[in-house]
């Protein structure tokens, strides 16, 4: 996570995994970075803007000792400025307070999530159901969202 946006509503996200052209609205940015995750080094990045489209947080972690589940959220890639800081970030506006939002998002405790594109959670919840795993969402009770029922 990048920032929170409390006049728009919206966190912007950022991921320094490669991105999928697809997900794409314009020409993938290539910058060559003299620090790299806040250490010396050298590395590329390579940046793109997301289009305005559905998407969904997504990570996994360990839930009880030796288990694992999936927490999920859903919301909407939005338009509008930026950050340059050689990742690609998104605008996504996750339906409720951006500050209730990432307050529940952190207090599942993990570091590493993907930001898909499209709504997924019905995929998800079939998947961690095959595979006997907890899904939770990060949205906390009572606020707007989608529910995983």
């Amino acid at each position: 996570m990048q920032a929170l946006n409390f006049h728009d509503d919206v966190l912007k996200w950022a991921t320094t995994a490669p991105p999928h052209l697809a997900i794409s609205e314009g020409r993938p940015l290539l910058r060559g970075l003299g620090v790299f995750h806040g250490k010396r080094g050298w590395g590329v990045s390579v940046g793109v803007r997301r289009g305005p489209r559905p998407g969904h947080g997504f990570r996994h972690q360990p839930g009880t000792p030796g288990d694992l589940r999936f927490v999920v959220s859903e919301g909407t890639v939005r338009s509008g400025p930026l950050l340059q800081i050689g990742n690609t970030t998104s605008r996504v506006d996750f339906a409720c307070d951006p500050g209730v939002w990432c307050d529940a998002w952190s207090a599942q405790s993990a570091h590493h999530w993907a930001l898909g594109t499209g709504h997924r959670s019905a995929e998800l919840a079939a998947l961690a159901e095959l595979l006997e795993i907890e899904m939770v969402w990060s949205l906390p009770r009572g606020a707007d969202g989608p529910s995983p029922s």
